[in-house]
Parts: structure tokens; C-alpha cells; sequence
């Protein structure tokens, strides 16, 4: 981007207003702050997505971006004002108390469900995915991948359990088909991709799918799965995107088979993305296996077998195609192979807190103990 060092002050500002509007977001106790706080997230965001304007790609991607926003904020802004047309309130406290079951209401959760989808990227709804990511700057990428679908998971949790209690059977049996979706579809299409932003993209939909397995049981065990998923997921998740931030500067290369023979020519660099892609693959001893398993006991206690079955199925088609990253930079020849290079001290540091996060969440109880604690009012 021939103008990022100057607008290096516009960057920071539009992803402080996106954390201001996720706080409101998963703060709030009415449906209007809600929405709001969602808007203020979304807008800055769009910014970010076509932040590189002098690339085709990533203006495009932001106009699809812009698109997408708009219409899923428009069902869920239909959803919000079907609920307080049947209940006459928008407080996330009352309006439980107005909830009975009926078409009109039945209708509401539908289009708010189908709006928050389209922010965590869940299949049906996730076809903007792999274009935005790819388009966008590998840095915003990330962030969108990790910092908005955890924001928005954990709202729609907290929705979901406070505000349509007594509907708990209806959003339980859509969610259970949404996940089984989102797992399977995004593992067969991550599959068959070449360029790593849009395996990247594919791999954030099935790992959503997984964190909605926290969301399915709608109790504190549940909530507390959710959270330290969450924290694994955006660790390695960030590490990942770094290393493609800092291979694409040095070499402008993004394609997986431009990774053939990394280790020969950046050892460390393909020793690092090793580690992340095993974590989120759920080998362990790595965080993503505990991660996998305490949000996999939470969905078996709560009576979801077969769907827990169906995930750890899917659980092991991913393997493959995690590997076939590890396998084209160990194995794989490549004539001309990405050139030795230096990450800045930055890129160093970040590195180093993103694996000390993957080890440390993984081998310590600690951390999932403590937000055991936190209960979430659930």
C-alpha cells in the first residue's frame, strides 16, 4: 500500500472503533445497544477490508464486505423489531418473560439468527468468507478471522440463553444442523484450496462450527468451553496470519504450493506455522486438543452424541488438510523456494506470545479453571 505509513493513525483509530463496538456489543442489556454496538463494529471494519485501495482485490472485497454487512444487519435488524412487536420491549431481562413460542416470535429468532450468522461466517451464510479474506490485508484478515467471530459468538451465546430461554428446543435444533453444516462443508471445500488466506477462510468457518458446540448446550460448562476455545483459536489463529503477513512483504507470495521446501530456507518460520496448524487440527499436546475436547464434553453432557460423533469424524478429515500445509513445507521440492529472509522485532515478539499462548493454554489448567469461575450469569 504506497500510502500505509501515513494512514498508519487511520488504521490503529478504525480498529480501536471496531473493539469499542464489540464491547457495547457483548455488553449490552437492550436489543438497540446491541445493534448498535454491531454497527459500530461493522462499518470501521469495511474500512479496514478495503483499507489497501490501490489493490483491485481488496476494494472489491470490501465492497462485498459492505454488501454482506448491510443485508445481515437488515434481518437482524427485522428480527430485533419483530421481537418487540410481540413482546413490547427490547430489555434482554423482560422480554424472556413474553417469549411464548409463537409463529411471529418464532420468526424474529429466525432472522436475528440468520443476521449474527452471517458475522460469524456459518454455513448457509458464509459465501463472503473466502472472497473478504483473500481480498483483504493479510493483517485484517486475521483480525477479522479472530478478534469479530469471537465477539460475535460470544454475544449470540449470551442472546441466546438470556433472551430466547424458552425457545430453547427451536434455536437447539437449528443450531445442531447449522453446525453439522458448517463443519463438513468447510472442511471439503478447505480441501481443494491453493492460495492459504482462502484455506485460512474456510478453516475459520469449520473451526465456527465447533465453537457453536459451546453455544448448542446453553449452560455454564458450555460458556466456559466457548471462552477457552476462543482464546486457543485466536492465538494460533493470529500466528498463522503473521506468518503469512510477513512471507507475503518479503516474497509477495500467498499460493500453499510457494510454502513447497519452506523449512530448507526458514526453519523457524516453518517450525512456528507447524505448531499453529497442529493446534488448530487438535493434535496434542497442543492447545487446540484441549480446547477441542473440553467443547467437545460440553456438547456429550448435554445430550448432543451424535453430533459430538460427527464432529471429531470431521475432527480427522481436517488432519489432512492441516498437513498438506506441514507436508509441502518439510517434504515437497520446490526449485525456487521462498529466499531466507528476517522478521522485523515486532513480528518476533507477537511470534513468541502467540506459541507461548498455544504451549501455555495447553499444558496449564489455570487458565480454564479461571473462567470456570466467571459463571457468565449463566
Amino acid at each position: 500500500c504506497p500510502d500505509a505509513v501515513i494512514k498508519r493513525g487511520e488504521f490503529y483509530i478504525l480498529t480501536l472503533c471496531t473493539l469499542l463496538g464489540m464491547y457495547f456489543m457483548i455488553s449490552a442489556g437492550h436489543f438497540l445497544l446491541f445493534f448498535i454496538g454491531l454497527e459500530m463494529a461493522s462499518v470501521p471494519m469495511a474500512a479496514l477490508v478495503a483499507f489497501d485501495k490501490y489493490r483491485h482485490h481488496s476494494a472489491e472485497a470490501g465492497a462485498k464486505y459492505i454488501f454482506t454487512a448491510l443485508f445481515s444487519s437488515g434481518l437482524l435488524l427485522y428480527g430485533i423489531s419483530l421481537v418487540y412487536g410481540t413482546t413490547g420491549t427490547l430489555y434482554f431481562d423482560d422480554i424472556p418473560a413474553h417469549i411464548t413460542g409463537s409463529p411471529m416470535q418464532i420468526m424474529a429468532f429466525v432472522f436475528f439468527f440468520a443476521g449474527m450468522a452471517f458475522k460469524i461466517s456459518l454455513v448457509p451464510f458464509h459465501l463472503w468468507t473466502a472472497d473478504v479474506y483473500e481480498g483483504a490485508p493479510s493483517t485484517v484478515s486475521g483480525y477479522l478471522s479472530v478478534v469479530s467471530k469471537s465477539a460475535a459468538a460470544f454475544a449470540l451465546m449470551m442472546v441466546l440463553v438470556k433472551v430466547f430461554t424458552p425457545m430453547v428446543a427451536q434455536w437447539q435444533e437449528a443450531l445442531y444442523w447449522i453446525i453439522i453444516l458448517s463443519i463438513t462443508v468447510a472442511n471439503l471445500f478447505a480441501v481443494r484450496q491453493q492460495n492459504l488466506k482462502r484455506f485460512m477462510a474456510f478453516s475459520a468457518i469449520s473451526q465456527a462450527g465447533y465453537i457453536m458446540l459451546g453455544v448448542i448446550g446453553g449452560n455454564a460448562e458450555g460458556m466456559t468451553a466457548l471462552v477457552y476455545y476462543l482464546a486457543v483459536y485466536t492465538v494460533a489463529t493470529l500466528s498463522i496470519f503473521l506468518i503469512i503477513t510477513i512471507t507475503k512483504l518479503r516474497s509477495d507470495k500467498v499460493e500453499i504450493n510457494h510454502y513447497n521446501g519452506l523449512y530448507h530456507t526458514n526453519p523457524k518460520i516453518a517450525f512456528l506455522m507447524t505448531l499453529s496448524l497442529f493446534s488448530l487440527a487438535g493434535i496434542p499436546p497442543f492447545a487446540g486438543f484441549f480446547s477441542k475436547f473440553f467443547i467437545f464434553m460440553a456438547a456429550f453432557r448435554a445430550g448432543f452424541y451424535v453430533l459430538v460423533f460427527i464432529a471429531l469424524v470431521n475432527t480427522v478429515i481436517s488432519l489432512y488438510y492441516y498437513l498438506l500445509i506441514v507436508k509441502a513445507m518439510y517434504i515437497t521440492k520446490n526449485d525456487t523456494p521462498i529466499l531466507a529472509f528476517r522478521s522485523d522485532n515486532y513480528s518476533r515478539i507477537g511470534l513468541v506470545v502467540c506459541m507461548v499462548g498455544t504451549l501455555l493454554l495447553g499444558v496449564t489448567s489455570v487458565v480454564y479453571e479461571t473462567i470456570n469461575k466467571f459463571g457468565f450469569g449463566l
